[in-house]
């Protein structure tokens, strides 16, 4: 089985082109967007059937990746729209081009 290799991220889940948001911060991407996918946490994002993914930042260490998740809750829905569309402006799904990238793994 290959290897994957948690990323600490940042994320906003959304259910369509300009919809609702959801702001959260992990320590393992891909697992956090597949339980959100599957229903696994009660709450707004599997009342309002959040899963598309539809940007992330990815951060070295946890306070980086949490002090950001913080300061992102506290920006406007504009501001956070305007984030989603410089990197994705269509609102594509990146779940599966991320779940389908091979890594190279660090040189040692």
């Amino acid at each position: 089985m290959e290897e994957r290799y948690p990323w600490i991220a940042v994320y906003i889940l959304s259910d369509h082109y300009r919809g609702t948001l959801y702001v959260g911060v992990t320590s393992d991407l891909i697992s956090r967007v597949i339980k959100h996918r599957e229903g696994v946490f009660d709450g707004f994002t599997k009342e309002y059937g959040l899963h598309r993914l539809v940007w992330y930042q990815t951060y070295g260490v946890m306070t980086e990746a949490i002090r950001r998740e913080k300061t992102l809750k506290h920006w406007v829905r504009d501001w956070k729209i305007n984030l989603i569309e410089r990197d994705n402006p269509c609102w594509n799904d990146l779940f599966d081009p991320i779940v389908n990238w091979t890594p190279v793994p660090p040189q040692v």
